[in-house]
């Protein structure tokens, strides 16, 4: 397994600045070349959003509303909740402003996506077809092959395996393990118990096809989203005079980093940069190639009206639902603080560590230990000469204890066993749970975010219910959201025989990402991202002229007058 972790962090690595370079590249090319339309056309985004130019008569499966609920629901996840966290954990304040980078590029080439799955999808027309199955499948497998030619099918064959398997990972095993993670730092839920549940939860509404998702994600992406919004305002409100030296902060930190959590990546600020636009990706999938997918499924005829309701997407998750997120952590002083926990030795996130120095002695960050075991400890404190000690979401703990109140430190030895690390005392018992102040990461460290924000008002227990809450539901929501992608890539190699196989590997994949450690999930995710990323915008840049006539013939025809007067006789007729 170890072994394993350390080829996926060297091909995440070896991916992680081509994926950076090109994705603000391409956003701010596509920016560029479209004249800023993310900024020029908002309004117009959210007004077709709104369904007032929805006509039933055209082609698709579901609304805008619905098509973008349902992206929405993929990328309003834990990436706003757990993936902020990480990347300030990592690294620092500043790694927040690069995702709001991120995200206003990224509005021009989630447009581009859009409008291009929109214009090359693909719609059976016959009513033979099985609900669960779908009429209408688009993404950029299409646009690849369609819009680049014949010759470039590998490379869109190459894009939708890809995604498959990314379907399987970022979309769905991400998202369980966020949730697992939650309940057992909660509640000491055993991983196996919630992945069981959560993953007959997504099975149950899955097997219903792109309009049960649909109907599912038009509730609960609304309700949750607002739910988690209104526990930040108010945290927000509370700690009001904070919020200008929180901004000075987070820009200060973007070029000039001083430290992440607790001293990881200090002074780096190539790594806070590199956080910040990986998890700003992972955030709002601009770019990515998987949000075309859902709204390809609109019920619409012109491209470009799909294409500016996209662009809403990452304003909603990242300008408005990561900021806020960020804030809490950042005016609250979460992001740097060490809390009490209790953990197991060989339990998930927990590792050995040592710290990495530079010439001068000071702190680079934590790495793997490759040194003897075992770790002797007398006072709670490692005696290790090369200063490795026990670690907990890649941070060491400094002192551990016996006892939840803090006072019998642990006299003994950290041992690797056969199943993973073992404390034993210095009587040869093995030691269930150990205790200590740990720097939290992900969801953990969201939640208490949210506890010390509302505890001056006595609220600090609800603040954990909001996360957790929002946890189930961001990732119940992206899970759903994220099987439709994978079962239509699955649809454009295989055919539809093979997506009702897909749905059932998609659920025990749900399953085992519940039970695997975070941090292996989180990398197997980034690497699984950059590898669909890469030729999805390769293509956007190389079709960006037909983009750009689709966008000029939109808004010179204003097709969108005539779309209203039809909804208006379609709703008088009782038909919507």
């Amino acid at each position: 397994m170890e072994l394993f972790e350390t080829i996926v962090g060297a091909v995440g690595n070896f991916l992680a600045w081509p994926l950076v370079i090109l994705l603000l590249g391409t956003g701010l090319y596509l920016t560029i070349r479209l004249g800023f339309i993310q900024f020029r056309r908002l309004g117009h985004g959210f007004a077709v959003a709104t369904g007032r130019y929805d006509d039933p008569d055209e082609p698709g499966d579901v609304s805008h509303f619905q098509a973008l609920t349902t992206a929405l629901s993929a990328t309003v996840g834990v990436g706003n909740i757990a993936g902020v966290a990480l990347a300030i954990h990592i690294g620092g304040p500043g790694a927040l402003f690069w995702m709001w980078v991120t995200a206003l590029l990224g509005m021009a080439t989630k447009y581009a996506e859009v409008t291009l799955a929109q214009q090359y999808r693909d719609v059976r027309v016959d009513e033979d077809g099985k609900a669960w199955e779908g009429s209408v499948s688009g993404g950029p497998m299409y646009y690849i092959e369609r819009g680049l030619g014949k010759n470039w099918k590998p490379v869109a064959m190459f894009f939708a395996f890809a995604l498959m398997i990314t379907s399987f990972m970022t979309g769905n095993a991400v998202q369980a393990n966020t949730i697992a993670t939650q309940l057992y730092d909660s509640f000491g839920i055993d991983q196996v118990i919630t992945g069981l549940v959560t993953a007959s939860i997504v099975g149950v509404v899955i097997v219903g096809g792109i309009s049960r998702i649909g109907k599912v994600t038009s509730i609960v992406a609304p309700v949750m989203a607002g739910f988690y919004v209104l526990g930040a305002v108010t945290i927000l409100i509370l700690n009001f005079g904070s919020i200008p030296a929180a901004f000075g902060t987070i820009f200060s930190e973007a070029f000039n980093p001083t430290s992440g959590v607790a001293g990881a990546g200090i002074g780096v600020f190539l790594l806070t940069m590199q956080f910040g636009v990986q998890r700003g990706l992972f955030s709002n999938e601009a770019g990515q190639g998987s949000a075309p997918i859902a709204h390809s499924a609109a019920k619409t005829d012109e491209p470009v009206s799909e294409g500016v309701v996209a662009l809403l997407e990452p304003f909603i998750d990242t300008i408005v639902i990561c900021t806020m997120t960020g804030l809490v952590l950042v005016t609250t002083g979460a992001f740097e603080t060490k809390a009490p926990a209790s953990f197991e030795a060989g339990g998930a996130n927990v590792n050995v560590l040592a710290p990495e120095l530079d010439d001068a002695g000071n702190l680079v960050r934590y790495g793997s230990y490759g040194g003897a075991f075992p770790l002797v400890y007398e006072g709670g404190i490692s005696q290790n000469e090369q200063g490795a000690a026990l670690s907990r979401y890649d941070l060491p703990i400094d002192t551990l204890f016996l006892d939840e109140a803090q006072t019998v430190p642990f006299e003994g030895r950290i041992e690797q066993g056969s199943g993973g690390l073992v404390a034993m005392a210095s009587g040869g018992d093995e030691v269930d749970l150990l205790y200590g102040n740990t720097a939290r990461s992900v969801a953990p460290l969201t939640t208490l975010g949210f506890e010390m924000g509302l505890a001056p008002i006595g609220m600090g227990g609800f603040g954990k219910w909001i996360v957790l809450l929002s946890v189930v539901l961001f990732a119940v929501s992206t899970s759903i959201s994220w099987s439709y992608y994978g079962d239509r890539c699955a649809n454009y190699l295989f055919g539809p025989k093979a997506i009702l196989p897909f749905k059932a590997v998609f659920v025990v994949m749900h399953f085992i990402g519940a039970i695997l450690a975070s941090t292996t999930i989180w990398d197997l995710g980034d690497v699984a991202l950059s590898l669909v990323t890469i030729p999805n915008v390769i293509a956007l840049i190389l079709l960006s002229g037909t983009l750009v006539k689709l966008t000029d013939s939109y808004f010179e025809r204003k097709p969108w007058e005539q779309n209203e007067e039809d909804h208006k006789r379609a709703k008088a007729e009782g038909r919507i």
